[in-house]
């Protein structure tokens, strides 16, 4: 099942953390867990959160200040890890930040020899959503999904496939077209291989323009992200919204970079935004 290896009180509520095999992934693995008090009255929303490139699930639950907000909202928060772990788990061979252990990209991996482990597509959408509805006080029909940069990528390509699975959607500085930077084509042609057409399948510009339901998003994105010209490139995204008709909230902060103090600046607002998409 899964064991508790770290707990704290925290604003009423209680920040576990805990570790379980994973099948899907062929490997031990740990996520954080926030509570809020109202937990222990029954079960109540839950919202995932996405890290980034070179995160684990600790960055968010250490820097984001959520716990405060989850608490006021009622919203239980579940951080997973960003790949697979341990000494049988390929890394890049160059050892570059931005591929392997710390990289997962939420994609299944259908070429050797990331396909025996990089399933975190499998791993976020069912193995540990099934997990955390039978562990946990959390009422499973009532979810969102948020993340940062590679982890906001996750959760709108997640969301936008999964309309069924998530209420509503949000992203900080996501990597809004893999198809189109560096970051996606290094990731995703290591892990699914050359034919590009597979790569749209994780593409948020590409399935925002496919999908007929109409989940919110709300994506905040900073105006002075190292990032943003080459990587992220929001403005693919409200294009191909627009085009498809699908309302999206983009608000570019002046002013804020990449790091967790943007995404501590706004998470109080993201998680009132699902709380009201959760409410009912």
């Amino acid at each position: 099942m899964a064991e508790v290896i770290d707990s704290h009180r925290c604003f009423g509520g209680e920040q576990r953390r805990y570790r379980h095999h994973a099948e899907s992934l062929g490997c031990d693995m740990v996520f954080s867990v926030f509570l809020p008090p109202q937990a222990a009255d029954g079960p109540v929303p839950v919202l995932y959160y996405l890290s980034g490139l070179t995160c684990t699930d600790e960055n968010f639950v250490a820097k984001a200040g959520a716990q405060q907000y989850a608490a006021e909202h009622g919203i239980a928060v579940v951080a997973p890890d960003t790949s697979p772990r341990g000494d049988d788990v390929p890394d890049d061979p160059e050892g570059s930040w931005d591929f392997g252990l710390g990289a997962g990209f939420y994609v299944n991996a259908t070429q050797a020899p990331w396909n025996t482990h990089y399933r975190m597509y499998d791993y976020v959408v069912d193995e540990l959503p099934a997990l955390v509805n039978t562990l946990l006080p959390v009422d499973g029909q009532r979810a969102g999904i948020t993340g940062h940069s590679m982890g906001g990528h996750g959760a709108l390509t997640i969301g936008l496939r999964n309309p069924s699975r998530f209420r509503s959607v949000s992203a900080f500085s996501p990597i809004c077209s893999p198809a189109n930077c560096p970051w996606g084509h290094k990731a995703l042609g290591n892990y699914l291989g050359a034919d590009t057409a597979a790569w749209l399948e994780h593409d948020a510009c590409h399935l925002i323009q496919q999908t007929e339901e109409r989940l919110p998003i709300l994506i905040d994105q900073g105006g002075n992200d190292g990032f943003l010209v080459e990587q992220l490139k929001p403005e693919l995204l409200l294009k191909a919204a627009t085009n498809a008709g699908y309302p999206v909230t983009l608000r570019v902060q002046a002013g804020y970079d990449h790091s967790y103090f943007f995404v501590a600046s706004f998470i109080g607002e993201h998680l009132a935004f699902h709380a009201a998409n959760l409410s009912s």
